[in-house]
Formats: C-alpha cells, structure tokens, sequence
C-alpha cells in the first residue's frame, strides 16, 4: 500500500502562505531572470495562462487581470518543502523523496490508512499552511494516478484511494485519463502508444505486458503489471549518490569581463562542491562552459565547454575553484558578451573509497574548515562566506525584481508582525 503526497501549485502555495491577502487571487511565479512562467495557482489556471508563458508577452495581460507576479524564491521554496517532508515523516517510517513538492510513503501495515493520510493532510496545511493532495494505491503507478484523481475531482476532498475501489470504479477512473498522464509516460511514448490504439489509461492496464515489453522495453511492461495492481517498482528509502553534479544559470545582463565571469565560475563551483560534500563523493574532473546569447548573436556566437581532469580526486572546493579559474582562463575570449556560465563536475566515486596517496597533502585541518564553512552558510544564508572572486561582484547575479522576502531562512528577512 503506498501513498502519494503532492503539494498543490507548490510555488504558488508558498507565496500564499505568508500573504493571507491573496488568498483567492490568481498567483504566477517566473523562471530565473523573470523569464517565463513556471507555476501557476489553480485561479491562475482558470484565467488561462499557460505553462512557459513568456513575461514580457504576457505581462499587460498578467497585470490587467491583477495576478499577483513573483520571481522564483527557491531558499523559500527548499524550506518549506523540508518542512512537509519532516511532517510527513512523523507518520510513517518508510518515505521517499520524490521531488521538491512529492514524495511516497509506505502504507502497509497500517488498519485505517484513509484516516491516517486525511490526518497527514489536515497536520501539514495547520503547521505549514500548504494544501496537499493524497492517492493511494497497491503500486506507486497506481498511487501517482490516485493522486490525478484527487486534484481533478474536488468531491474527493483531495484524497482517493484505489484501495476499497472496485474493478468497475477503477476502470471508470482510467477510462477518463490519457495514458500521457501515467507515471512514466513521456510525449514520444505516448505518440507511440497513440499511434497503437492506446489513448486512456485503461486501455494500457488492458494491454499484454509481454508484448509491450517486446514492442517498446521491460520499463512499459512494469507499468502495465503496476497498473494492474502487481507492485514492480519498490519504495527507494535513500536516493542514489548523483553520478555528476551540474551548477548553472543565465546572468541578468551580459557580461564581457574577465573578473565577472570569474564571480559567476566561483559562485557555481561553491555550489556544486557543497552538494558533493552533502553526498560525500569525490569528484575526477571538472566541465567549464560559458555561451553567448543565441537569440542575440550580433557580434557573433560562441560556446565552449572546456574540460579539466584532476590529478586526484577532491572535494576540495579551493583546489577546485583553482583549476576552474585556469580552464576558464584559457577558454575567455574578451570580445564575445557571455550570457551563461555554470560547471560540472564528473566521474564522482563515494569518498569512503579514497586511496591515500604519499605524496599529497592530507591535512585534517582543511576538512574541518569545509565542513564550518557549510555549517556557517547553513545557518546565516548561503553566501555568508564566499571565495574572493565573488566578493564585490553581483552583477552577474540573476534578475528577481519581483522574488518575496526569504521569511524562514534570512534573519534581515524575518516575517514581521504588527
């Protein structure tokens, strides 16, 4: 038994949560840089804004009808998805993290599971003020696709369960679902599926899960055999360590100088070396890439990706923040505006596996500093301590004129009560 929790118009949500007075009022949250829509609340929706809509296309139509608008506040957002999470936690034991806004939990065992999630959902809008839809289903297909049923029918309250549902009800259900929208599913596949005859939900759980595997691969026929009800993919507790790590993003304006793209390599190796260290890997090379516009190539385009592999592998964002800032170096061409930059880093092996080496410097002491540093960004805000190329230099920084106070994360930021 497992159930899917998903936050409603998560971005959405979070915004909401902090600004009682656009509780009702139709709310859109933009990409890095302000550039498209990426979220939309439900009275959004109705408007009909859609999905990837440009902002400056729609921004008369945006304000006319008086959506509130706001850039992406992602240290918001992180924060209160860790709060649901540890919510939901407290319920039950057995909890996958799926996405920022998602997760399963593991159901079996319990007598009464319609009560419990209806518990879990009531605790986590009282404590968070996020409202969550719960499916419930014998396999996480099934779950996701209770999930569905619950946001599209509001007599279900935001809950429903395949579980205590007969053969009939179930294929009603399926029957009103395109198979688009069955977990796994993708466009291309669901072409292919259409092109076979298959256009509902329904008529893949009818399908031969043999020969859908001959068809197409053993990945649909586990979905086929999930759909009717026999359990293929399990519950992952711990997600799989990242086999590379990617930092990157668009500046708000072009840069041409050598010490701003410097900020921006800096900035991202800090990042992507704090999420090595949080999945205590090791990383064999690093990937530089910086690119021009291509919407706007008047001086001509240019892309490179430039890559760089260490003599041992490290964690070590210093050393690497070096051996970035020479790939960078010989790959700047001052002539050319960049409009990105970000790194990777690759061939990532668990740090437990670390051969010593005779003659490289070991010193404790640099672990220790890594490790404050994390804990001091952790605690004050994550650019509280930076490397010197950062320091002084923003305008590489991403455009949010319109992004939220960070309430629960920055102390300058604080909600304030009248």
């Amino acid at each position: 038994m497992f159930a899917l929790v998903d936050c409603n118009n998560f971005y959405a949500s979070c915004e909401r949560v902090f600004r009682p007075d656009l509780e009702g009022r139709p709310i859109v949250v933009l990409s890095n840089n302000d550039g498209c829509v990426i979220a939309r609340s439900k009275e959004a929706k109705q408007l009909g804004i859609p999905m990837g809509a440009p902002f400056y296309q729609y921004r008369d139509q945006l304000y006319k009808q008086r959506i509130a608008v706001f850039s992406s506040n992602y240290a918001l957002y992180g924060d209160m998805s860790k709060r649901v999470m540890h919510l939901l936690a407290g319920f039950v034991p057995d909890q996958e993290i799926y996405s920022i806004d998602e997760c399963f939990l593991q159901l079996a065992g319990y007598p009464a599971p319609e009560a419990l999630v209806r518990q879990m959902q009531q605790q986590v809008k009282r404590q968070t003020g996020i409202p969550v839809s719960i499916g419930i289903g014998s396999t996480k297909t099934l779950a996701k696709l209770a999930n569905h049923i619950a946001k599209q029918f509001p007599d279900t309250q935001g809950i429903f369960s395949f579980s205590h549902c007969p053969s009939l009800g179930i294929h009603s259900y399926l029957s009103r679902l395109p198979v688009g929208e069955v977990w796994g599913i993708g466009f291309r596949m669901q072409r292919k599926l259409e092109a076979l005859g298959i256009h509902t939900a329904l008529d893949l759980k009818l399908a031969d899960p043999e020969a859908m595997r001959r068809k197409f691969s053993i990945v649909i026929e586990r979905i086929v055999r999930e759909l009717n009800g026999e359990m293929c993919i399990e519950l992952e507790d711990v997600a799989d360590p990242k086999k590379q790590i990617m930092s990157t993003r668009s500046f708000s304006q072009s840069l041409s100088d050598l010490p701003g793209l410097q900020a921006a390599i800096s900035y991202h190796v800090r990042h992507a070396t704090k999420k090595l260290r949080q999945q205590h890997s090791l990383a064999h090379g690093l990937v530089v890439m910086i690119r021009t516009n291509r919407f706007r190539a008047e001086a001509g385009a240019y892309y490179v990706s430039s890559t760089q592999h260490f003599d041992l592998p490290t964690d070590d964002p210093i050393q690497i923040t070096q051996y970035a800032m020479r790939t960078l170096a010989a790959a700047y061409r001052p002539e050319f505006a960049y409009h990105k930059a970000g790194v990777i880093l690759f061939c990532l092996q668990p740090k437990i596996s670390r051969q010593p080496d005779l003659f490289t410097d070991q010193n404790p002491k640099k672990e220790a500093l890594f490790q404050t540093v994390d804990q001091i960004n952790q605690r004050f805000g994550c650019d509280t301590l930076k490397t010197a190329f950062e320091a002084g230099k923003t305008h590489w920084k991403m455009r949010q004129h319109l992004r939220s106070p960070r309430y629960t994360t920055s102390w300058e930021e604080l909600y304030e009560v009248a």
